[in-house]
C-alpha cells in the first residue's frame, strides 16, 4: 500500500501541483514571518547590547506615587547625587545624561525622518566615550550641536554647517561642530541624535541642574552587582533606583521581543487566513482524486486492502504533497524574510546590521504546518475513499449524496449560521472590551455556517446568472449546468474566495465609516480654521502660542495646556485654556449650564460630571502639582469627544500652579477663515519650523485616519496571499474537472462544439463560481462591517454605517477577474483535448 501511494503521487504529479502551491504558499508565510522577525529582534538585541557598552550602573529617578492630595511626580537627579555617585568605591566615571526631543531640518527646510524618532541629549564633556566624534570637535554654547553620522550622511551636512532645529516651538540655528558615531538603537532604526554640551541641553530641556539619569563606569575588576551595591548604600533608595547594563540589555531586548511579536501574531494571522483558505483546496483536490479513482480503490478493496489501508494510503500522499510544500515553503519563506527587510529599508527604516536568522524552531514550524495541514485536509477524502464498496469496481458509477446526508449538512449549516448571527448581535448590545470574544466567536461560526449551506446556496444564486448566461447560447447554458452539477465542489471552491473577500470587505466598510465620523467629528467639535502642535505631538513652548496670538491674521486663539491635579483622591488632569476665546475655537453642545470658564470656573464633560457625580454650580477641591489647592465651580458640563474633553478651566488660574508651562497644542481662528495664505502667514511667524505642524480640520481628520489607512492597507496586501491561494483553487478545480469531463467534452466535439465554444464553457463556469464566492464574501463582510461599526458607535457618537459602493463594486470586479484569469490554462487544455482520445476516456 506504501508503494501504491507513492505511484498515486507520481502519476498524479500535475493535479497535485497547484495543492503543493496553495500549501506551499501559506508555509512561505508563516516561516517567512518568523525569519524576518526573529531577524529584526535579534539585530536589535545586538544593537542595545552595544550600546550599553559604556555603562555598567545607571542611575534613574524613582517615581514618587500620588498620596492623598499630593499629585505623584518623578524625584530629581541632582549635580550632589552625581557627585556622590563619581565618589562610591569602584566608579570610574560617573556621566550625566540628558535627553529631550530634538527636530531636525534638511537643507530643504523639511523634517529629517520621523518626529517620534527625532532625539537629543547631551556631550559628556570634551570626549564623551558614549559617541567618539568621526570629526570635528565637542559643542560649546548654544550656537553649536553635534548630529549623528547617518543623519548626517543623509541629509548631506558636514562640519561647519549651519542647522535648523527645534526642541519645543521656536527655531534654533547653531552650527555643527562635529560628526559622532553610535550603537543607539533608536539611530539605527532611522532616527537622528543631537547633541549639545550639558549645560545647554539642561536649559533647553527644561532640566536645569538636573538630569535625566546617570551612568556610572566600574572600575577594572570591579563587577556590576560589587558596583550596584555601592550606589545602593551611597543615594537615598526613596529617590533613586539603580540598574545594572546587564539588567537594562535584556529589559530592552524583551521590550524589542514583545514590540516584535505584535507584528508577529498579525502576520502569522493572515498566514493562517492563507492556510485556511488552502485547506479547502486540499479537500477539493483529495476528493476529486478519491472520485476519479473509484475503480482503483475498489479493486484494491476487492484484492483484499482494508479500509484502514486504503485511508493511510490516501493520507501517505497527503503527507507527500505536505513534506514537499514544507521544504519548499521554508526556502521560499526565507526568500520573503530577507525580501521584507529589503522592502523595509526601500521605504527609509534604517536596521541594524545582522545576519538572516533561521532558526530549529523555524524549521520545524514549516515543515510541521505543511505536513499536518495537508494531512488534516486530506483525512476526510480518505474516510470516504475507505467506504468505496469492492463491488463499485464493477460499475463506474459514482455514490451521490443521500438525501439524509443533504439534510443533516444543512441543518448543521442553519444551527451554526443561526448561532454565529445570534452571538454577533448579542456582541454589538455589550460594552468594546466585552463585546470582542463573543464577536470573533460569532464571525467564525457564521463562516463555517455559511460554508456549510453554501452547497445548497449555490442553487438559487447561480440560477439568478440564467438570464445572462443564455446570452452565449449554448456554452452559457452548459457552464451553468456544470456549476452547479457537483455543488459540495462548487462550494469548497468558492469558499476559498469568499473568505478572503469577507475580510476585506469588512474592514473597508469600517475604515470608510470611520474617515466619515472622524470628519464629523472634527468639523462639528471646532470652530478654529487651524490646530498647531509638535510634529511629535510632544509639548510646545508657551512662546509659541505668544508667536500665534501676535501674528498678522490671527482673530481668536488658546493654547490647551495640561497639568496633574488631586480630585477627592483621584489623579484628574485638567486642560488650561483661554476661558475667553475658547468658546470661538469649539462648538461643543452644553447639557447643563453655560460653556464660562474664568477665575474658579470650569467646565467638565458629561462622562467626568456623571462619574463625579458633578452638574452646573457643584464645588469640588483641585489639588495642584505645587501642593497648593483651590474650590473650582463646575459652570457647564458639555459632551465631550475624542478631541476635545475633560475639565477646562483658564490658563490664568492653572499655569502659577505648574513648575514647567507647557502647551499641547494652540487652536487658530483666522478672520478670513482657512486658506493657502492664512496658513503660510502662521508658519512665517513661527519661523518656518519643520518641527510645527500647522494644520487645518482635514489634516486632523487625515492624521487621526492615518492609522486606520495604514491598516487596511496592509489587509489589502496580506489578504491578497488568501486570493493568490483561492485563485489556485479555481485553477485546480477546473483542470480537474475536465479531466473528469474528458469523454463529455470529447462527445460535445463530435456533435459539432467547435474548440472556441469549449474554452468559453470553461471560462463562464469560472465567472460563475467566482462571482457566487464574491457575492457570499461581500455580502458577509458588510454584515461584519456593521456589527463592528455597532460597538465603534458606543465610542464615537459621529459613528454611522457608510458603505463603499464603488470599492464594492471594484471586489466584485476583483472576483470576476481572478474567474476569467484562473480558467485561462484549464479552458486551453479543455479545447485542445483530441475528440476521439477523450470519447474512448474512462
Amino acid at each position: 500500500m506504501f508503494r501504491t501511494a507513492l505511484r498515486n503521487v507520481l502519476a498524479h504529479k500535475a493535479r497535485l501541483l497547484m495543492t503543493v502551491l496553495a500549501v506551499m504558499l501559506g508555509v512561505a508565510f508563516v516561516s517567512g514571518t518568523l525569519v524576518f522577525t526573529n531577524t529584526i529582534s535579534d539585530a536589535f538585541q545586538k544593537s542595545s547590547a552595544k550600546g550599553y557598552g559604556q555603562v555598567d550602573v545607571a542611575v534613574q529617578p524613582r517615581y514618587q506615587g500620588s498620596k492623598g492630595n499630593q499629585v505623584g511626580q518623578s524625584a530629581e537627579l541632582t549635580q550632589a547625587m552625581l557627585d556622590k555617585a563619581a565618589k562610591v568605591p569602584g566608579a570610574a566615571s560617573a556621566t550625566g545624561v540628558v535627553t529631550g526631543f530634538t527636530a531636525l531640518a534638511d537643507k530643504d527646510g523639511k523634517l529629517l525622518g520621523s518626529g517620534w524618532q527625532s532625539a537629543g541629549g547631551n556631550y559628556w564633556g570634551t570626549d564623551d566615550a558614549r559617541y567618539p566624534l568621526a570629526a570635528g570637535h565637542a559643542p560649546h554654547g548654544r550656537g553649536e550641536v553635534l548630529i549623528d553620522s547617518k543623519t548626517a550622511e543623509r541629509a548631506g551636512y558636514k562640519v561647519g554647517d549651519t542647522l535648523r532645529l527645534s526642541v519645543d516651538g521656536p527655531v534654533l540655528t547653531p552650527r555643527i561642530s562635529g560628526i559622532f558615531t553610535t550603537d543607539d538603537g533608536n539611530v539605527t532604526a532611522g532616527g537622528s541624535l543631537a547633541l549639545f554640551d550639558t549645560p545647554t541641553a539642561q536649559a533647553l530641556f527644561g532640566k536645569k541642574g538636573t538630569y535625566d539619569e546617570i551612568d556610572v563606569k566600574a572600575a577594572a575588576g570591579t563587577g556590576q552587582s560589587a558596583l550596584k551595591a555601592g550606589l545602593d548604600k551611597a543615594l537615598p533608595s526613596r529617590l533613586v533606583e539603580t540598574t545594572t547594563a546587564e539588567k537594562l540589555a535584556a529589559d530592552q531586548a524583551k521590550d524589542i521581543a514583545d514590540g516584535m511579536s505584535g507584528l508577529k501574531r498579525v502576520l502569522l494571522v493572515f498566514a493562517g487566513i492563507a492556510l485556511f483558505v488552502g485547506t479547502f483546496i486540499i479537500a477539493n483536490t483529495f476528493t476529486m482524486l478519491v472520485a476519479q479513482r473509484t475503480k482503483e480503490l475498489a479493486l484494491l478493496r476487492a484484492v483484499g486492502a482494508s479500509r484502514r489501508q486504503v485511508t493511510r494510503s490516501v493520507l501517505i500522499e497527503a503527507f507527500v504533497v505536505g513534506a514537499v510544500a514544507g521544504v519548499t515553503g521554508l526556502v521560499a519563506g526565507i526568500g520573503i524574510g530577507a525580501g521584507l527587510r529589503s522592502l523595509l529599508g526601500s521605504f527609509g527604516a534604517s536596521l541594524p546590521d545582522g545576519p538572516l536568522v533561521v532558526t530549529p524552531g523555524t524549521v520545524v514550524a514549516a515543515l510541521a504546518v505543511g505536513v499536518v495541514i495537508t494531512v488534516i485536509a486530506a483525512w476526510l477524502p480518505g474516510r470516504r475513499a475507505a467506504k468505496i464498496p469492492p463491488v463499485a469496481a464493477m460499475s463506474s458509477v459514482h455514490a451521490t449524496a443521500t438525501t439524509k446526508s443533504l439534510v443533516l449538512r444543512n441543518t448543521l449549516g442553519a444551527l451554526f449560521s443561526a448561532a454565529g448571527v445570534t452571538t454577533v448581535l448579542a456582541a454589538t448590545t455589550m460594552d468594546t472590551d466585552s463585546a470582542q470574544l463573543p464577536m470573533g466567536l460569532g464571525a467564525v461560526l457564521l463562516i463555517i455556517g455559511v460554508f456549510i449551506l453554501t452547497p445548497l446556496l449555490s442553487r438559487p444564486l447561480i440560477a439568478a446568472a440564467a438570464p445572462v448566461l443564455r446570452l452565449f447560447g449554448v456554452s452559457g447554458r452548459l457552464a451553468r449546468q456544470n456549476s452547479v452539477r457537483n455543488p459540495r465542489r462548487t462550494a469548497a471552491t468558492a469558499s476559498a474566495l469568499m473568505i478572503g473577500l469577507t475580510l476585506i470587505t469588512g474592514m473597508t466598510v469600517m475604515a470608510g465609516s470611520l474617515q466619515t465620523a472622524i470628519d464629523k467629528m472634527a468639523s462639528s467639535a471646532l470652530r478654529a480654521d487651524y490646530v498647531v502642535a509638535m510634529a511629535n505631538r510632544g509639548p510646545l513652548s508657551p512662546d509659541v502660542a505668544h508667536r500665534i496670538a501676535a501674528a498678522d491674521g490671527v482673530s481668536a486663539s488658546s493654547p490647551l495646556r495640561n497639568g496633574a491635579s488631586r480630585i477627592d483622591g483621584r489623579t484628574e488632569y485638567l486642560t488650561g485654556v483661554d476661558g475667553a476665546a475658547i468658546g470661538k475655537l469649539t462648538d461643543l453642545k452644553v447639557d447643563d449650564g453655560s460653556f464660562t470658564i474664568g477665575g474658579d470656573r470650569v467646565v467638565v464633560d458629561k462622562d467626568r460630571a456623571e462619574k463625579n457625580g458633578w452638574k452646573a454650580g457643584s464645588d469640588f477641591t483641585a489639588h495642584f502639582e505645587d501642593g497648593k489647592a483651590r474650590k473650582l465651580t463646575v459652570a457647564g458640563v458639555y459632551e465631550g469627544n475624542d478631541m476635545i474633553n475633560g475639565i477646562m478651566l483658564d490658563n490664568r488660574t492653572l499655569t502659577p500652579h505648574l513648575a514647567h508651562p507647557a502647551d499641547m497644542q494652540v487652536m487658530v481662528k483666522m478672520s478670513g477663515g482657512a486658506s493657502g495664505a492664512a496658513k503660510d502667514r502662521l508658519e512665517k511667524a513661527l519661523g518656518s519650523n519643520p518641527a510645527v505642524k500647522v494644520e487645518d480640520k482635514q489634516d486632523i481628520s487625515n492624521d487621526i485616519a492615518q492609522m486606520f489607512t495604514l491598516i487596511l492597507n496592509m489587509v489589502y496586501g496580506l489578504l491578497g496571499m488568501a486570493v493568490i491561494v483561492a485563485v489556485l483553487g479555481v485553477i485546480n478545480t477546473l483542470a480537474m474537472s475536465v479531466f473528469e469531463r474528458s469523454q463529455e467534452i470529447g462527445m460535445l466535439r463530435a456533435i459539432g462544439l467547435d474548440r472556441r465554444a469549449i474554452k468559453r464553457m470553461v471560462r463562464l463556469e469560472s465567472l460563475v463560481i467566482s462571482l457566487f464566492g464574491g457575492v457570499l464574501g461581500i455580502g458577509l463582510g458588510v454584515f461584519f462591517g456593521w456589527a463592528a461599526g455597532e460597538l465603534l458607535g458606543t465610542k464615537l457618537p459621529t459613528y454611522q454605517l457608510v458603505l463603499p459602493w464603488g470599492r464594492m463594486t471594484v471586489f466584485l470586479l476583483l472576483a470576476a477577474v481572478v474567474g476569467i484569469l484562473a480558467a485561462l490554462w484549464p479552458a486551453r487544455r479543455a479545447s485542445r483535448l483530441n475528440m476521439l482520445a477523450a470519447i474512448k476516456a474512462e
